[in-house]
């Protein structure tokens, strides 16, 4: 729930209280003032707005029982752009084979990074890319706790959009779309994300952009183990205090076609109502709504049609449109439906950094070597977080460790904090306590860390900040 319903909802329990004929609950939003980044004349639009209309009023012979009312949207070219050259996660995972320091790729991934890089200006990937990436992506972020994942996914996030101006990969989303969300739920819908990417890129894309709860997300799934699990089998082991939950690199489900169905009968547990959509990949989902639902329901189809705003193809999307409508599909154009697509202040480049960002000169890792020990440095640094003026804590302890995350995601492609409470004596004899963050770091330069304790000083206020440097043996290591 967002913070202003949150609010509106608390106001409204305060005056029950003290008044009950003072509050009553607000009407939901009319389409008319629901959709302002739409054009008001839109096809697709207008039979949204009569749908809903429809199956929410009592009166009605299509009315839908709010328990009932679900909606199940997709996300890459559905509810955010895939066309900066390609898809989010296909970035994500190009970047981490060839530029994160922390991954140590070996021919068989580094061959499919590449592949991501060289064939996505030109959308030439080879027809079993999909799968190929899954089954790399879960190798490529194998042993990664969900926070360091999270961590990841962020460091992704907030860098600006190749080919646009004025946006980052964190705020690429269909601001109409958005509104779609947003209307569904003011009417009693519940809105469900059903994606081919990895479930918990989906979680951190959407949190703070959509009301979405993380229980609401669906998407492409490897298995998960806890730290302190070893070989044994989830059955066989008890969870301990002072474990973790990491990610392994067993693909469960690559969640396109009829895996959406699936996955959506099995976590759902009801047919939805509604479908949103924008490929092949989605006519399964949409099918499974519209077809036997003993309530009215419909499918939408978005086509990328805007060449302006966006790198759409209108020659292939006038097919598209024609082919969706015959399949009983409510088509939406990018180009004609919209006022705007990301916001009046994004504007369309034209130009790529592709090549030149993912640019790599990586020797890949020998299977048969790949678990020899490699001698490598750590850096262990200390932070204190008491101002050195006043001795008095600078952040709450929760701001400390998120301002620090902050900072050391510009500077490396992983690191791990623990939280530490140092005490000491001062001059004055009193006794003073300090809560401490430890950082380590591996697979980075003196210059790197130097630079970033240069920025943890001055944002904590200190005089300095504890450095460490020890000679350690490192081993990538990979069951076989």
């Amino acid at each position: 729930m967002k913070k202003n319903k949150l609010l509106a909802a608390l106001l409204c329990v305060a005056l029950v209280i003290t008044s009950l004929a003072g509050c009553a609950f607000a009407e939901p939003a009319s389409g008319e003032e629901a959709f302002a980044q739409w054009n008001s004349e839109a096809p697709a639009l207008n039979a949204l707005i009569e749908y809903v209309e429809a199956v929410t009023d009592p009166e009605s012979p299509d009315y839908i029982p709010e328990m009932d009312r679900i909606a199940v949207f997709d996300m890459d070219g559905t509810l955010m752009g895939e066309l900066y050259p390609t898809y989010l996660e296909y970035y994500m995972l190009a970047w981490r084979i060839l530029k994160d320091p922390t991954c140590q790729p070996d021919a068989e991934m580094l061959e499919v990074g590449r592949l991501l890089r060289d064939c996505a200006l030109d959308n030439s990937f080879p027809s079993d890319m999909a799968m190929r990436h899954a089954v790399q992506a879960a190798r490529a972020y194998a042993g990664m706790t969900l926070r360091e994942f999270e961590d990841f996914v962020t460091q992704i996030l907030v860098r600006n959009v190749d080919g646009f101006e004025n946006m980052t990969y964190a705020t690429c989303f269909y601001l109409p779309m958005v509104e779609v969300v947003e209307y569904l739920q003011d009417n009693g819908f519940t809105c469900y994300v059903c994606s081919g990417s990895d479930r918990f890129i989906c979680r951190v894309f959407i949190e703070g952009m959509l009301d979405i709860p993380y229980n609401n997300i669906i998407g492409m799934d490897v298995q998960l183990e806890t730290t302190g699990q070893g070989d044994d089998a989830a059955l066989d082991h008890t969870f301990a205090i002072g474990e973790d939950v990491v990610r392994t690199d067993k693909l469960l489900i690559k969640n396109l076609k009829t895996n959406k169905v699936l996955q959506i009968a099995q976590e759902i547990g009801q047919q939805p109502v509604l479908s949103f959509g924008n490929s092949s990949g989605d006519t399964s989902m949409h099918n499974y709504v519209i077809g036997n639902n003993v309530y009215r329901s419909a499918a939408f189809m978005l086509v990328a049609d805007d060449d302006v705003r966006d790198y759409g193809n209108p020659e292939k999307a006038e097919g598209l449109k024609e082919k969706w409508a015959a399949a009983g599909y409510n088509v939406i154009s990018m180009r004609d439906d919209w006022k705007t697509i990301y916001g009046e202040d994004v504007v369309k480049t034209g130009e790529f950094h592709w090549m030149e960002e993912l640019a790599e000169d990586r020797v890949p890792v020998d299977s048969e070597t790949a678990g020899e020990a490699s001698e490598d440095v750590q850096y262990v640094m200390f932070l204190g977080t008491n101002d050195k003026d006043t001795n008095k804590p600078v952040f709450t302890q929760q701001e400390a460790m998120k301002k620090a995350r902050e900072i050391l995601m510009k500077h490396f492609g992983g690191y791990t904090i623990q939280e530490a409470f140092g005490g000491w004596i001062g001059d004055d004899n009193t006794e003073y306590q300090e809560y401490t963050l430890v950082i380590y770091l591996s697979d980075t330069t003196e210059d790197a860390v130097h630079a970033a304790a240069d920025e943890l000083i001055a944002a904590f206020n200190q005089s300095s900040v504890l450095i460490q440097k020890n000679p350690t043996s490192t081993e990538f290591y990979s069951a076989q």
